[in-house]
């Protein structure tokens, strides 16, 4: 048998892997390219990326295709990783095998608190969405019906989700598409009843740089977290018929992905729409210049795309916080009852991780102004811890394959180690721009102090196991 069609290991208990015994194998090679392509379409994009144009102008390209380096720097790592060892706890893995089980422990969890809280605030958007169209109709009970709906996807076969996450995917990649070929229509003036703006908009109104350096680092940070999402794909790529070959073709399509979508969007947004235009943070960039244009129920039709979007991502999220939650259990990090496996599927873990979002729900509605934001500011920056973990991970376990299995490096990071140096230094460098901006500063405070809390939780438990084997060894 290749190694590119070998059944996917199952996470062990000390970091390694083994053959799979308990997840399934449902993942067809399609739904994994279409997670891979979708994963980077959510409604960060559709939406949020609103106040980095309106802090950066024009830059915000230049904003997104910095961050999208480091982000394809990182995704290329993990791919690496992903392909020689594939398991369901990902990083998580790969950081246990690094640095021991207390680096596991931490970016594993931090990881499913992220996603659980994510959740949350993924049902709270798409309700805000349906009572807009159906005034009068309680949040909650959009927010309850949505949690429903994907908690039972989540509990049946993997494949469900998978199915799920196929079509979701495809029409969020179609709306892109579909934009970006207007957007280019537009701009070269070949759109019916538009004229080319040409570089007007690039330059004039404080030119492409408006608020200069300053709002180049607020564009940059914008955009960092808009990227989140790409890490699910190589979390299903050990339930998929392929998983090595299916990580491999995902990571290698990661750039040209990145460009088009993320760099390509803005370009066409600030291209043809003035960077001040309150409608690009009040209506969202994406239906701000498709009003511009004059297409007809812009708004509309971007609603569905961002209802879309944020639904993928709840479905999303709570597979990939289910998975990490099993696979730590299974490495002994955590309470045994998480683990537990019914039809290949951890349904114990699906149901704790869909509690803990529709808790962060109803959290909203009853401490709005001080738990729900501490929640907020908590998982403000836990993708970027995860991100260095991932790289400082890559550095340690890229010399040690290297030296014990070096057939398994079926994607290798480009120009090692020095590129994986460059990307810990940006991580670096963001860290410190966060805590320089007084809007970020606080939740990287927060997200520091749930990582070393974590980081303490899993020493402690490193040590006592290990006391333990000693004693027993003894």
């Amino acid at each position: 048998m290749s190694r590119t069609t070998a059944p996917a290991p199952a996470d062990r208990k000390d970091g390694a892997t083994a053959p799979a015994e308990g997840l399934t194998h449902g993942l067809k090679q399609r739904h994994l390219s279409m997670i891979a392509l979708g994963g980077v379409i959510g409604a960060g994009l559709f939406v949020g990326s609103g106040a980095g144009i309106a802090a950066a102008g024009p830059s915000i390209v230049i904003a997104y295709a910095i961050s999208g380096i480091l982000v394809m720097l990182v995704m290329r790592m993990l791919g690496e990783m992903s392909a020689a060892n594939p398991a369901s706890g990902s990083f998580s893995v790969h950081a246990d095998r690094a640095f021991g089980p207390w680096a596991g422990f931490t970016s594993g969890w931090a990881f499913w608190f992220l996603l659980c809280v994510a959740v949350g605030l993924e049902g709270i958007g798409a309700a805000k969405i349906m009572t807009g169209w159906f005034p009068g109709s309680p949040e909650w009970a959009w927010v309850a019906l949505f949690m429903v709906v994907f908690t039972v996807t989540n509990l049946a076969a993997v494949k469900n989700f998978g199915e799920f996450e196929f079509w979701f995917a495809a029409l969020k990649v179609g709306a892109i598409v579909l934009f970006l070929g207007i957007g280019v229509l537009a701009i070269t003036g070949l759109l019916p009843g538009t004229d080319a703006p040409g570089a007007t908009n690039l330059t004039g109104d404080g030119g492409f740089f408006p608020h200069g350096s300053e709002g180049l680092i607020v564009g940059l940070l914008a955009s960092v977290f808009a990227y989140g999402g790409l890490e699910t794909v190589t979390i299903a790529a050990a339930e998929s018929e392929h998983p090595v070959q299916g990580v491999a073709k995902a990571v290698r399509t990661a750039m040209w992905r990145i460009a088009l979508f993320y760099i390509g969007s803005m370009a066409v947004i600030v291209t043809l729409v003035p960077w001040d235009d309150k409608a690009v943070v009040e209506k969202g960039p994406y239906v701000a210049t498709l009003d511009h244009l004059g297409i007809p129920a812009a708004g509309q039709i971007m609603n569905v795309v961002v209802l879309v979007a944020l639904l993928s991502a709840m479905n999303a999220n709570i597979y990939g916080a289910s998975r990490m939650a099993g696979s730590l259990v299974a490495r002994g990090q955590g309470p045994k009852a998480l683990g537990r496996l019914s039809g290949g599927v951890p349904r114990a873990a699906v149901l704790v991780s869909s509690v803990f979002g529709f808790a962060c729900v109803l959290l909203s509605y009853w401490r709005p102004d001080d738990i729900f934001i501490w929640l907020l500011n908590t998982i403000g920056a836990i993708i970027l811890v995860v991100w260095f973990f991932i790289a400082a991970s890559q550095l340690v376990l890229r010399r040690r394959t290297e030296r014990e299995a070096p057939e398994k490096l079926v994607v290798r990071m480009w120009a090692f180690p020095v590129l994986t140096w460059v990307a810990l230094a940006g991580m670096a460098a963001i860290f410190v721009l966060m805590a320089r901006e007084e809007g970020t500063r606080v939740q990287l405070y927060w997200t520091g102090g749930l990582t070393l809390l974590l980081a303490a939780v899993g020493l402690v438990r490193q040590k006592s196991a290990r006391k333990a084997e000693a004693d027993l060894a003894s």
